[in-house]
C-alpha cells in the first residue's frame, strides 16, 4: 500500500499553476513544437469534451486575464519547450505572449472537440512549412503516448489510448477497497508527510491571495466580518478554499497543489481536512495522514467516474475525500462510518454539474467544503444515508459506482448539451 501511495501522489498530488486542462494543452503543443526546428505557422488541435470544455472560460497565468485553450495550445507552440512541466506559464514573456495571440488573430490555430473520445485526450499538429510535428496525449494530463515528426512516429504508448490502458497503479486503486486506501494513508512515512505538508501551505498561500481577487472568497470572509456568518472551522475552510479557487480561476500567478491531477480539487482535498483538524486540536502527524486518504479517495473515485466527468469532480471525488478525511481524524479507519461519509456526499451534492473551469467553480468548491464536513459530522456520530435511500449502495464502493455509473452511462447527453452552450459563446 505504501507504494500505491507512492504513485498517487507522484502522478496526481503535484504543484501546478494554472488551470490543469489548457496547462496541459499548452505543454502538449510545445512537446509538438519542440520536435520542429523552425517557429510554428500553424497549429491543428483535437479534445476530448471534457478537456475542451475545462479550458474554454478559465483565465490563463502570465496572459492579462486571457482565456481558451486555443491561446493556451498558441503559448505552447511559440515556447516550443515542454521542461517546464505544469509550470509552464510560469515564465511566460510579453514577447512570447504577443508572439502566441499573432498566431490566433492569423487564424493559424484551429481547435475542435473530439465527442469519440472519453477520459482525457488532446492531439496537437504543429506545422511549419513543409514540416509538421504531432503530440497526442492520453490517459492522463502528461502521458504522451504518440509523437510523430513528417508522419513518422517517434514514440507509442502501446494501448494507452484504449480504455483498458490504465496505468498500472491505477488498475491497481480501481481494485482496491477502502480499507486499501486507509491502509495506504497509515503507510506515509516522514517524506510523504513533509509533501503533503506542502502542498496545504501552498495552498494557503493560494487562498491568502485570493483575497485580493474579490469573488467567492472574498465576499465570504465579508459576510464573517459583518457578523452574518459565524466565525468557526466550517466557514473558514469554505472561505480558503473557495478564496484559492478564486486565484486559480483568475489566473493568478501561483502554484496551487493538485490531487487526481485536479489544482481545484486539490484545494478541497487538502485545505478542509486541514482546517478542521487544526480546529479540533488534532495531532498534526494525524491530520497529515487524513489528507492522505483525502488524495486516495479522490483518486480512487477518479478511477471510476473518469477524470473529467459531467458531474463536478470537487462535489464527488475531492468533496468525498475530504468527508472521509475528517472522519478518520475522529474515528480511524471505521469502515460504517466512512461509508456513511461516502454515502452523506454523494446523495447531498452527487448531482453538482461540471459546465467547464471558471470563476464560478469556487461556488461549487465553497459548497462541496460544507457538504463534506456536515457529511463527515453526522457519519462520525454514526448517522448518514443508506442503501435503502435513492441511488446509494450499501458499501462506499458501491455508492461510487453507482454514481460513476449515472456519470458516464446516463449524463452523456446532459455534456453534450452543455458543451453546445458553451462552444457557441465567444469568450474572447
Amino acid at each position: 500500500m505504501k507504494l500505491l501511495l507512492k504513485e498517487v501522489l507522484e502522478h496526481e498530488v503535484y504543484p501546478a499553476m494554472g488551470c490543469t486542462e489548457p496547462v496541459a494543452v499548452a505543454l502538449c503543443a510545445a512537446r509538438a513544437a519542440g520536435l520542429l526546428k523552425k517557429p510554428a505557422a500553424r497549429v491543428e488541435v483535437r479534445l476530448d469534451p471534457g478537456t475542451f470544455k475545462n479550458g474554454l472560460a478559465v483565465a490563463l497565468p502570465n496572459t492579462g486575464g486571457r482565456k481558451g485553450n486555443a491561446l493556451a495550445a498558441a503559448v505552447g507552440a511559440v515556447l516550443a519547450d515542454h521542461r517546464a512541466g505544469a509550470g509552464i506559464f510560469k515564465g511566460l514573456s510579453g514577447k512570447s505572449l504577443e508572439a502566441a495571440r499573432a498566431l490566433l488573430r492569423s487564424g493559424a490555430v484551429s481547435l475542435k472537440p473530439d465527442h469519440s473520445k472519453r477520459g482525457i485526450y488532446m492531439a496537437v499538429k504543429v506545422f511549419a512549412g513543409r514540416d509538421s510535428a504531432l503530440c497526442v496525449v492520453a490517459g492522463g494530463h502528461s502521458r504522451v503516448v504518440r509523437l510523430e515528426r513528417n508522419g513518422k512516429p517517434l514514440r507509442t504508448g502501446r494501448g494507452a489510448e484504449r480504455p483498458s490502458g490504465l496505468p498500472a497503479y491505477k488498475r491497481l486503486l480501481k481494485a482496491a477497497h477502502f480499507g486499501d486506501l486507509v491502509a495506504a494513508a497509515e503507510s506515509a512515512g516522514p517524506a510523504e508527510l513533509a509533501y503533503i505538508e506542502k502542498g496545504v501551505k501552498m495552498n494557503l498561500r493560494a487562498a491568502a491571495a485570493g483575497m485580493e481577487v474579490g469573488k467567492v472568497g472574498y465576499y465570504l470572509k465579508d459576510l464573517t466580518d459583518k457578523g452574518f456568518l459565524r466565525q468557526d472551522a466550517v466557514t473558514l475552510a469554505k472561505t480558503l478554499s473557495a478564496s484559492a479557487t478564486d486565484a486559480r480561476m483568475a489566473g493568478m500567478s501561483l502554484p496551487v497543489m493538485s490531487s487526481g491531477e485536479s489544482g481545484n480539487q486539490g484545494v478541497v482535498a487538502s485545505l478542509v481536512p486541514w482546517t478542521v483538524g487544526r480546529a479540533f486540536k488534532v495531532p498534526k502527524k494525524k491530520i497529515l495522514r487524513s489528507i492522505a486518504l483525502s488524495h486516495m479517495v479522490n483518486a480512487y473515485i477518479k478511477v471510476f467516474t473518469g477524470e473529467l466527468a459531467p458531474i463536478c469532480g470537487c462535489a464527488v471525488a475531492a468533496g468525498v475525500g475530504a468527508a472521509a478525511a475528517i472522519v478518520y481524524q475522529r474515528r480511524g479507519g471505521d469502515r460504517r462510518a466512512l461509508t456513511l461519509a461516502v454515502n452523506n456526499v454523494i446523495s447531498d451534492i452527487g448531482g453538482m454539474l461540471c459546465d467547464g473551469a471558471k470563476s464560478g467553480c469556487a461556488l461549487k468548491v465553497a459548497s462541496s467544503a460544507d457538504s463534506a464536513i456536515r457529511a463527515a459530522w453526522m457519519a462520525a456520530a454514526g448517522e448518514g444515508i443508506t442503501e435503502e435511500e435513492g441511488f446509494i449502495g450499501s458499501t462506499a464502493e458501491e455508492t461510487i459506482r453507482n454514481i460513476a455509473r449515472i456519470s458516464k452511462a446516463g449524463m452523456g447527453e446532459v455534456d453534450r448539451i452543455m458543451l453546445d452552450i458553451m462552444a457557441g459563446k465567444n469568450f474572447g
